[in-house]
């Protein structure tokens, strides 16, 4: 047995564990890096990268598809290559991995450990059959995987995750999506708009996370536009027959479906790597889905000298939470028992699909109704969007009816990622609305209808108190 002391040990070499390690390094202690399966980062591999990669190549073929109502003709015959496009996807992919492959290799002799981790004692580990680790503090941070529900596994070979789509050497003609997250909703307008016809299939009524009811049902019925899609579904059946997928159910209108594919995506999200770790020897507590229960301003789990980070963890699964969950979990774990807490930043989250999603600030559940206004805004006659043929959506910002403190917000339209990011930044710094509407808004852009949500929010706060708001300048054709 190869027996190893070390002051950390960090289970899971992907975005929060190598910023766990990294932390823990910088603070001066001894530290090794643990992985069991591939290298690279699930964003790099299959996730944010590729996904972002097809959609581009898929977004450039639908609008030029759309040129012929600016008076460009001709673009209609354009098509797609799917071997070549998948071809690029992976060339371009393969770049983004070997950065991060490049990395970790680069690390000195002895910090990084191939082989399958689980715990032996709370902070003992076993990796493989050959090597014992001993370590003082341990970050969990092992990732998440494809769900996949039972009842499509009858489809065989012919189901396929996200991990598996961008390693086909073409696309199916027809596919039957299973879910209405992120992925699904991304991948399924994706190929859509590459021309294979796509069936997306959702489960209770959610779409893109989004709990407010009116900006759900404008990108629901945005996107039911380019293919078909069900929020809702309910099937009669689910068949294999002569080798093809086969779905029978009943569309929202009432009519009787039977629809066979040559392909089945299960992007029902995904879920925490963790059953390999045998955390039942690790001592801490674990919640009803088996994930250990940990204090996010510390990343701890209980008391014990255990700390998670990233998708693993179950509640945050985005990149750049991951970085700072992890940075914030080495920082910790080297530091222990001297734990010190953080305030986390601002929750956030996009979705790239068109209309772009953004979640961004208090959930939509948690707020107080009664204290709360709502800011609206349409983009279907807002002039930017209206400019660049993508005006559809809707955005409501939610505010403190009395103080005008700005809480979250909800939409879906053009430039999202772009908008997103200001309302966070207003968020993580705690603006009210007079405040946010004190600043620059240029003209003609999507921005000015943010501008119009904020002044919506802010005339109904003056309400509220039986105030007039102040004058505010604004663009003509805005």
């Amino acid at each position: 047995m190869n027996d190893i002391k070390a002051d950390v040990a960090v289970i899971g070499a992907g975005t929060a564990g190598m910023a766990a390690f990294r932390a823990a390094r910088l603070a001066g202690t001894s530290a090794v890096l643990i992985e069991g399966g591939e290298l690279g980062t699930t964003c790099a591999r299959v996730g944010c990268m590729p996904s972002k990669l097809l959609l581009a190549t898929a977004n450039g073929l639908h609008d030029a598809h759309s040129l012929a109502a600016r008076g460009i003709e001709g673009t209609h015959a354009l098509e797609a290559d799917y071997a070549h496009v998948l071809d690029y996807v992976r060339r371009e992919r393969d770049d983004f991995v070997k950065g991060v492959i490049d990395e970790v290799r680069s690390l000195p002799g002895g910090m990084l450990l191939r082989g399958e981790a689980r715990f032996e004692a709370p902070t003992r580990l076993r990796i493989g059959g050959d090597t014992r680790v001993e370590a003082k503090s341990v970050v969990i941070a092992t990732g998440a995987a494809p769900k996949v529900p039972d009842e499509l596994k009858i489809f065989g070979d012919k189901l396929i995750t996200s991990d598996d789509l961008f390693e086909l050497h073409t696309l199916p003609k027809r596919i039957a999506v299973f879910g209405a997250g992120p992925i699904a909703l991304e991948l399924g307008q994706a190929l859509a708009r590459l021309d294979v016809e796509v069936f997306v299939f959702g489960k209770g009524g959610s779409v893109a996370g989004l709990k407010d009811t009116p900006v759900r049902d404008a990108l629901a019925a945005a996107l039911a536009d380019e293919f078909y899609f069900d929020p809702d579904a309910k099937f009669e059946a689910m068949s294999l027959d002569d080798g093809q997928p086969t779905l029978r159910f009943t569309s929202p209108d009432g009519e009787a479906h039977v629809e066979r594919f040559d392909l089945v995506l299960a992007a029902t999200g995904r879920a925490p790597n963790l059953k390999p770790l045998a955390l039942e020897n690790a001592g801490i507590e674990l919640n009803d889905k088996g994930v250990p229960l940990f204090d996010e301003t510390t990343m701890q789990c209980g008391n014990s000298a255990i700390f998670i980070a990233g998708d693993c963890d179950g509640t945050r699964p985005w990149l750049h939470d991951a970085a700072d969950e992890g940075k914030l979990a080495g920082d910790n774990a080297a530091r222990f028992p001297d734990v010190r807490p953080v305030k986390r930043k601002v929750p956030f989250s996009l979705v790239f699909c068109e209309p772009q999603v953004v979640i961004v600030g208090a959930s939509y559940d948690d707020l107080d109704k009664q204290m709360t206004v709502t800011g609206e805004v349409s983009f279907e006659n807002q002039g930017r969007s209206r400019v660049m043929r993508q005006n559809r959506g809707l955005l409501h910002v939610y505010a403190d009816a009395k103080t005008g403190k700005l809480r979250g917000a909800q939409g879906c339209g053009p430039a999202m990622e772009h908008l997103g990011h200001l309302l966070a930044w207003a968020l993580q710094l705690e603006l009210t609305l007079d405040e946010a509407l004190k600043l620059p808004f240029y003209h003609p852009v999507v921005e000015e209808g943010l501008r119009s949500a904020l002044k919506d929010a802010d005339r109904k706060c003056y309400e509220e108190r039986a105030e007039t708001p102040p004058a505010l300048p604004s663009a003509a054709g805005c």
